[in-house]
């Protein structure tokens, strides 16, 4: 018997390398009906995999990047807000998020903490009527909107550049300002917060220690247990890891080139890419 929840991915410019095909295969291996939204299309695809114009999402796409790094973190974070708000019984997902066991939620909501006192978006679950997808919605309608979270001193400087004509866009705000820093805000905002689980359902081993992801021989038994349903492999960071330190080939003792052998991916098939335009999450970067 197939999930109740099917789930979603965005995947913007280049193949797809056995990371991307790693993670999206576990999912179709769960159980889930997977779907894969790219505006050019990609090669690589996973059998199983359902391959959608992101246009039914956001059409004609003006793919905004972040000043500071590039990223293309902007536009996934406001695809997948609009995604949740037209899709039926559907959860985002990165493609850099690795499926432990089917998600399952009673109310829509399907959000965990990756850090202390911040929600992560990487894999986002939110019911149609819920009052932190509306305020995401509205909030990220406005390119130049001042974060409500921001300190006094700050807004105060934001809107004194509006009211001069020069107001801040969004790409040149720090990190994450549509990504976990818009959803933390506003789930603590509406009270729906109480439905976001701990770290070890989404987000089990941290940023700051994924390096054990590629440790061979590295016993995880401590961060990923019963309650995991997915392991973030931080995609941004992890290919350029796996390449230089690596060779492009994770250790076959390692977590990651274990899945890898579990859910028969060669790596050497479909390698990392020099560079890529991939979608990102916003815990890749700082």
């Amino acid at each position: 018997m197939s999930p109740d929840y099917q789930v979603a991915a965005l995947w913007i410019g280049g193949k797809l390398s056995f990371l991307e095909e790693l993670c999206l295969k576990s999912f179709v291996d769960a159980g889930h009906h997977t779907i894969l939204f790219t505006y050019e299309g990609t090669e690589n695809v996973p059998d199983g995999v359902e391959v959608r114009d992101g246009s039914e999402i956001l059409p004609n796409p003006n793919v905004m990047r972040h000043t500071r790094t590039g990223s293309p973190a902007l536009f996934s974070d406001l695809f997948r807000y609009k995604m949740l708000e037209r899709m039926n019984r559907t959860i985002w997902v990165d493609t850099d998020a690795y499926c432990c066991k089917p998600f399952v939620t009673e109310t829509g909501h399907f959000h965990a903490y990756e850090k202390k006192n911040e929600i992560n978006g990487g894999v986002l679950g939110l019911p149609k009527d819920s009052k932190t997808l509306r305020a995401l919605l509205d909030f990220t309608a406005d390119v130049h909107a001042i974060p409500p979270w921001f300190s006094a001193d700050e807004r105060q400087r934001l809107e004194a550049a509006g009211a001069t004509g020069a107001p801040v866009h969004a790409a040149d705000m720090p990190w994450g300002v549509w990504g976990p820093h818009a959803l933390t805000h506003f789930l603590n905002a509406t009270g729906e917060v109480e439905h976001s689980m701990p770290s070890v359902a989404l987000y089990p081993v941290s940023y700051s220690e994924r390096k054990l992801l590629t440790q061979p021989g590295a016993d995880l038994g401590a961060y990923i247990t019963d309650e995991t349903f997915s392991i973030h492999l931080y995609g941004r960071r992890m290919r350029p890891r796996i390449s230089e330190k690596f060779g492009g080939v994770p250790r076959p003792r390692s977590l990651i080139g274990k899945l890898l052998k579990k859910h028969g991916v060669d790596p050497t098939l479909n390698p990392l890419p020099d560079r890529t335009l991939a979608v990102v999450t916003d815990g890749d970067d700082d």
